[in-house]
């Protein structure tokens, strides 16, 4: 299930953008942005093709971590098509960066630089860098959109939009780029939330098959994306004063700045307590959480969904479809913020503080 596909029934403002990117001198970087159902991965496709058919080297940055077409999902992608598509789903990527997440609101830093890194280098081997964004374009959206403006400096901004609502943002990205308006489509549809969860559902799934379980060395490639693990590990009276003040069962802990323990909470019990002094990770939240390996360029070789951590001995066990010398290459095991489970059900999203 996608929820665009290519087609050339399109209304006239599109045949003029194609013809005005055909006639530009490359790398021509175009960055586009409308809100959600307001057809902007149908008009990059239409866009990707077209140029393509007349000869020009195309990239497709993909950064709609919410409904992704190029695997893996919860990550910003780049893909370059060697011919025509009628969907980026078709499309291999070359490149990753990690997010970690299919609600990047918190996380619209790492957003604004996943788009830079990738647009960079997909500049430097196409003519066009077709860049999809979220349709996410209000509160900490607005700012996401002027950041990765702001960083990638689009030769083209194009604005789809019903009657006007994107004029805002629009004043404040136009310093960035020169602005292109177009009205979305009569033809786009809007896609209810299920429906939306079932297309992720599918990627998820799609992503997943054929994975094995890897057990990675935590001594080896340095966790990220966590308070976890920073710190000096409690030492035995720590552990025990914790667990009976608030009648936890302590499984792990460090302390760094504060105290950080991974718990199991007995039924009925639960203290309130400072979270500048502590902060305390169930561990039942850590089943199934999404992580990202990334390699020594700060880049994703690709995800796994994390099964078991053993940490006395500090080794996580993750279900991956990387091969193992995939995973050797990796110096970091990134903790994203979606918990999904390789039949492609979601179980559910954390906060950025929550880890």
């Amino acid at each position: 299930m996608n929820k665009a596909a290519y087609t050339t029934d399109v209304p006239e403002d599109r045949l003029t953008l194609l013809d005005g990117l055909s006639s530009r001198t490359g790398p021509v970087k175009v960055m586009l942005i409308g809100g959600t159902d307001s057809g902007k991965t149908t008009l990059l496709t239409f866009l990707a093709n077209g140029l393509i058919e007349r000869g020009l080297r195309v990239a497709v940055v993909d950064s709609d971590v919410g409904q992704k077409g190029i695997l893996p999902p919860a990550t910003v992608s780049l893909a370059f098509p060697d011919g025509p598509f009628s969907s980026p789903s078709e499309l291999s990527g070359e490149a990753h960066y990690f997010i970690g997440t299919t609600s990047p609101g918190q996380y619209i830093g790492e957003m604004a630089v996943a788009v830079k890194r990738l647009s960079d280098i997909a500049a430097e081997r196409a003519d066009v860098v077709l860049i999809d964004t979220t349709g996410f374009v209000t509160g900490p959206g607005f700012d996401m959109k002027r950041l990765k403006a702001e960083l990638v400096r689009p030769d083209v901004i194009v604005f789809l939009e019903r009657e006007g609502e994107l004029n805002d943002l629009k004043n404040a990205l136009a310093p960035y780029g020169e602005t292109v308006t177009l009205k979305v489509s009569s033809k786009a549809r809007e896609h209810s939330r299920e429906e939306r969860r079932e297309v992720r559902r599918e990627k998820w799934k799609a992503y997943f098959a054929g994975s094995t379980l890897v057990e990675v060395d935590l001594t080896e490639i340095t966790p990220g994306g966590t308070e976890l693990f920073r710190g000096r590990p409690l030492i035995p009276e720590e552990t025990e004063l914790i667990s009976a003040i608030f009648r936890w069962l302590v499984l792990a802990g460090w302390k760094g700045e504060r105290y950080t323990v991974v718990k199991a909470e007995s039924e009925g019990h639960s203290r309130q307590y400072s979270r500048a002094v502590l902060k305390a990770v169930d561990f039942d939240r850590l089943s199934n959480l999404l992580v990202g390996f990334i390699d020594g360029n700060g880049l994703c070789l690709g995800v796994g969904l994390l099964k078991w951590i053993n940490f006395s001995e500090m080794r996580a066990h993750v279900l991956t479809p990387l091969p193992v010398e995939a995973v050797e290459k990796a110096v970091e095991l990134r903790f994203g913020r979606v918990r999904v489970l390789e039949t492609g059900e979601e179980l559910g999203l954390l906060s950025r503080d929550e880890l």
